[in-house]
Formats: structure tokens, sequence, C-alpha cells
């Protein structure tokens, strides 16, 4: 529910009334559970603990949990849990709790207080809360106990959140940036150089390279270890997970027929609207000649919008200041109740389709409006629901039986240790071969744990050919396995790889001989000799505007003395190789418009929040008493 109030607020002029505390809000969710908040003491068994308080087992193990959820929302559901399980991973997820924990303290110590009239209004106006334009206490509770929450636990939560952020608005409000500054920055940003470029690439020089064969040798002999094919394994495992177990689980019709009853509330669709606009920008403390300038703009607009309906998405494209619709012809797509800032929903939702309204004032300027569609409210049926009701009844109970039996697993492949065929046949399970691994993993996603592949090239699984412990490898995911055939760690024979050698040493000669090469040629540039040189086509750039040249050699460009030109500069490419840059013009930025002089300062000072955000917390740390037990994350509880 929150990660979809967040995607929500990012649509085109989209604007929940409590922008910032959901923003807030929904960040800390994401990196560290709201659990965290709230777990205390739970699980008994700690990672760390930040002035005395302890953060637990199963708070980190809720706050891995909750990324990785947040991950497969953003990437799809195919993300592979091992890719958080690794202690760098945890650790850096942990860092965010205990960045949190700081705040919330500090908060609380400084007096900071909110009181509940506030909380309940910001809580009041969250759309996703609302029904009919007004605050649902039943929709308020269903959502909330959909994602396993209690009103308790989210009424804290919020208050944590607006509590920390009044915390760093006292230290991010004195980030102003000086309309000097801004110009600096605008008219070293924005300076364009006419550069070419002769690009001296080491395959050029490949046949100057001379190679001598006993070299050749010789480095395979002094860099053994480069060639090392470590110990790899293939092995038999099984996999206990709620995915495996789904197969094993019958829901009937009734099952899915009481689900629908009891949950009406999920299955009831709001109203939806499709409009496009064209917006006539203000900036936020227009005067009111520029307010004027906007206003009679949009009328103007408006009119001609008015008497020619069926060109306004051609009007968009030509006026509208959004630059995010306006290609589109200002479509702005389908959007409910709460998605809009206020003066435009309550305009789009009282129009029929085909009417064009304005212009409607909003924080963003002056909006024309065309009602292009509207989808009426309606309540999902039972027929359309049924299949999305049982998958989720089935992935309850595989939830139900995996928890039922996840001991039984666990002893099983322990107890009879010298097969994993007992516990399979036991649990209604395949035993899975896998390709070859080493110990750093390999092409099963399942196997590429730190823990079990430790297990795996144990002694008690190489040498006594036992199974391994059951490893959870991922959330309700246990994990099995034993040896099927092993090889030791070799070193690649020199015949197979000699020719790679070879290669690689004439290469490195070939990069020594370009950057020579282009050493050479840029002192005789330099020196105002004529070169005989073939130059690339000029290109304009500025310092964002790069046009396919490496950032290294841009920033070469840009520090070159200009008063004397052409002026010259040469780089050696990361990845070998030579490049020559001749600078031909210097074009400075003109006459600096109030617009993007504003724009610039906005950017500057949202930039220098930050620091002063991240600066004033890592004072916090510095006088804190935190303490890490970096050896526990690898066996933290989820």
């Amino acid at each position: 529910m929150l990660e979809a109030i967040r995607e929500s607020s990012q649509r085109p002029f989209a604007k929940f009334v409590v922008m910032s505390l959901v923003s807030l809000l929904i960040l800390s969710f994401a990196v560290t559970g709201i659990y965290s908040w709230f777990s205390g003491s739970a699980g008994g068994d700690f990672v760390a603990s930040v002035n005395g308080q302890k953060i637990s087992q199963q708070e980190l193990g809720q706050a891995v949990k909750d990324q990785l959820a947040k991950l497969r929302s953003k990437l799809g559901g195919n993300v592979d849990p091992a890719m958080l399980e690794s202690p760098e991973v945890k650790l850096s997820i942990l860092e965010n709790i205990i960045s949190q924990r700081l705040l919330v303290q500090q908060a609380n110590h400084t007096g900071v207080v909110l009181p509940d009239a506030l909380l309940a209004s910001v809580i009041s106006q969250i759309p996703a809360f609302q029904k009919d334009g007004k605050f649902s206490k039943e929709t308020y509770e269903a959502l909330l106990r959909n994602q396993n929450m209690t009103p308790a636990v989210f009424e804290s939560s919020v208050r944590q959140d607006l509590l920390t952020q009044q915390l760093l608005g006292g230290v991010t409000d004195s980030a102003l940036v000086p309309h000097v500054v801004a110009d600096a920055v605008i008219k070293a940003s924005e300076q364009q150089r006419e550069v070419s470029r002769i690009v001296l690439a080491p395959e050029k020089f490949m046949a100057q390279a001379k190679l001598d064969p006993a070299a050749v040798k010789a480095y395979y002999d002094n860099h053994r270890n480069d060639f090392m094919v470590p110990e790899q394994a293939r092995v038999d495992y099984l996999v206990l997970s709620t995915e495996s177990l789904m197969p094993q689980i019958q829901v009937s019709d009734d099952d899915v027929k009481k689900y629908y009853a009891e949950h009406a509330a999920q299955y009831q669709l709001p109203e939806e609207r499709q409009a496009a606009h064209i917006l006539i920008s203000l900036p936020a403390g227009a005067s009111a000649a520029e307010k004027a300038a906007a206003s009679d703009k949009a009328n103007q607009v408006s009119k001609e919008a008015k008497q020619n309906p069926a060109g306004f998405a051609e009007l968009a494209k030509k006026y509208s200041q959004d630059t995010g619709s306006a290609a589109q012809g200002g479509d702005l797509g389908m959007f409910g109740r709460g998605a809009m800032v206020k003066s435009f929903e309550d305009a789009a939702f009282q129009m029929k389709v085909g009417e064009i309204k304005g212009p409607v004032q909003s924080d963003f300027g002056f909006h024309i409006i065309k009602l292009l569609a509207v989808k009426p409210s309606k309540t999902r049926t039972l027929d359309e629901a049924k299949a999305e009701i049982a998958a989720e009844l089935k992935k309850q109970g595989a939830n139900k039986k995996f928890a039922e039996i996840a001991d039984t697993f666990s002893n099983a492949v322990y107890e009879q240790g010298d097969s994993l065929k007992p516990a399979a046949d036991a649990l209604k399970l395949t035993i899975q071969t896998s390709s070859w691994i080493g110990k750093k993993g390999g092409d099963v996603a399942a196997l590429n744990n730190d823990k079990l592949l430790q297990a795996i090239f144990s002694e008690e699984v190489l040498k006594n050919k036992r199974n391994t412990e059951a490893v959870e490898v991922a959330p309700s995911t246990l994990v099995a396995a034993r040896l099927a055939e092993y090889k030791p760690a070799s070193t690649k024979p020199f015949e197979e790889v000699c020719a790679v050698i070879a290669n690689r040493l004439q290469r490195e000669q070939a990069v020594a001989l370009a950057n020579k090469e282009g050493q050479a040629l840029l002192e005789q540039l330099r020196q105002g000799k004529a070169v005989n040189v073939a130059w690339e086509a000029p290109k304009s750039i500025t310092r964002q505007r790069t046009q396919g040249i490496a950032e290294s050699a841009v920033e070469q460009a840009f520090k070159a003395d200009a008063h004397k030109l052409p002026a010259y500069v040469g780089i050696e490419n990361p990845q070998g190789g030579f490049q020559l840059l001749k600078i031909g013009s210097v074009t400075e930025v003109g006459a600096i418009d109030e617009a993007k002089r504003k724009g610039y300062v906005q950017a500057l000072s949202e930039l220098l929040a930050s620091e002063y955000s991240a600066a004033y917390l890592a004072s916090l740390k510095r006088q804190a008493d935190i303490k890490i037990h970096k050896e526990k994350l690898a066996k933290s509880e989820r």
C-alpha cells in the first residue's frame, strides 16, 4: 500500500496533500521496515545498539525482507533474494536503521513534539485512506490490516517520521544559495566548447609490438595464480519453500467465496478519469507582473482550445510547458482522486467527456483541461477476482504448511545425513542436481548463499559425504545439499593459455606505443608545429552534454586555457590508447533569465540541503555510542 502511494505521486503534477510526509515515511519504511521502530527486544539476539537502544536480529531480518519487497516491486518478481544475503549488503541496511534511530533519539532529546491533532489531520489527508474524498476509518483499517499493521504501529511510525522531518528541517532550512553563486554555476555548466578529436587506438599499433616468445612463458611462470581454476562441485539438492509447496495446496470454490466476502472493500475500484492539459507555468514566488502575463497567455490559449476542441493535442504540443506530457498532446493518462493537486482534481471530476475548462490555477501555474474519458467506479466481480484469490489462498496455505513442516525437513536431512531421498519422499519434494559451482556460487540461484556454499565445501560434505544442514537462503526457503561430484583446484596448462597471454602482452606494448605517439603529437601541436593528422568533425560540448566523449577527456577540455585558441589537451584512455582534443572555439552563456536562475537555485539548494543533512547525521554518529556485531550479520532472522 505504501509503495502504491509513492508510485502514484510520480504522475505528472501529482501532489499528495502530505507530500513531504509520505516521501519521508516511505523512505524509512522501505529501508528499515516499520516494525523496526517498535519491536524492542524481540528476538533476544542483537546485531547493534545505538546509545544503549538495541537493534535485534528480527528487526534486521524484517528490514532485509522489506528491501527485497521494494526491489521486486521495482524490478519484477524474479529478484534473487540471495543478492541481499551478503554481510556487506546487510551492513548497509543496518546503517540505515542506525541513522533513523539516531534521528528519533535526537528529536526526542531536543524536545520536538507533534500534537495529536496534527497527526490525525495528516493521516486523514492521505488519499489512500479516503473514500469519496473523505477519510474512511474502515478503509484505513482494512488497508493496514492487509499490510499486517495495526493502527497503533502505523500512527506511531508517522509520528516518528514527522518528528525527524522537523528535526532535519531545522538543519536544511539554512541551505540558501545566493544568485551570484547560481550565476557562476550556470556560466560554468553551460559554457560550450567546440572540440575536435583524434583517437589513437592500441589496435593500430599491434603490428609494431614485438613479442619475445620466452616472455610468454616467463609471464605464465610468474603469474600462475592468475590461471588457477578453483575447486568445484556438483551437488544434489532439495528446496523447501512456499513456492515448492503451492502445487500441494488445494483451494475450493467455497474458500474463494468466503475470502471474497470477507475482503469486499479490497475489490472496490474507485472512479478514474483521463484528462489532457496545457500548462502555462508560473514559478514559485512569481511577481504580480509575471502572474498577470501567465494568466493572459492561459486565457488566450484556453480561448483557442475551446474554438477548436479537435486540435487540443496540437495546441498542447505547441504551448504546454509540462515537458512530461506535452509530447503526448497533454495526455496525463487515467488517475483517481488524490493523484492530482486539488484545484486540478476538482475541475476534472466536475467535467463531461470532451469538455474543455480553464484556466485552472494551481501551484504549478495555469491549466487548460480537456476531459478525455471516464472509467466509472465498480466492484470487481467474484469471477474477475477468482484466479487472484485462489493464488492468494494457495500462497497462504503454502506459508502455513511451510511453517508446519520446516522443522521436519531440517531434522530429516540432518538425522538421515547419508541421503536426501528420505526427506524428499516424506515431503513430496524433487531432488535436483546442479551444474558445476564454486565457492562463490554458480548458475543456480538457490545455491548462491554464503552459508550454504560454505557448508557444501566443508569437510563434512566433501570427505564425510554428509548432507548439509537445511539453510535458509531466502524468506520461507530452506535448501539442503549433498555432494554429487568434485573437482579440486588446479592450474590451467600453459598450452591452454599461451595465446591469451601473448595477446595480453602484445596489447600492453601497443598501449604504450599509442600513449608515446599521443604525447609526442600533443607536444608538437602545443609548439605550433604542423602535424599531418585527421581530426574528427568538430563537436559542441558542455560539461553535461559530452557528445560521446569520455568524461575524463571532457574534464581536461574544460581545464584547458582558452585565452589562446586553438588549444590542445591529451589524455590516456582508461581502456587503453590515447585521445587528443583540439579546442577551436568557446561560447559563453548569454543573459541569464530569472526562470533559469530560479531552477538552478532550487537544484543547488536541494543539493546543499542533502549535504547538510549528511553532515548533521555524521556528527550525530561521531557523538553516539554505536556498537555493531558484524559477526552476526550472516544469520539475521526473517
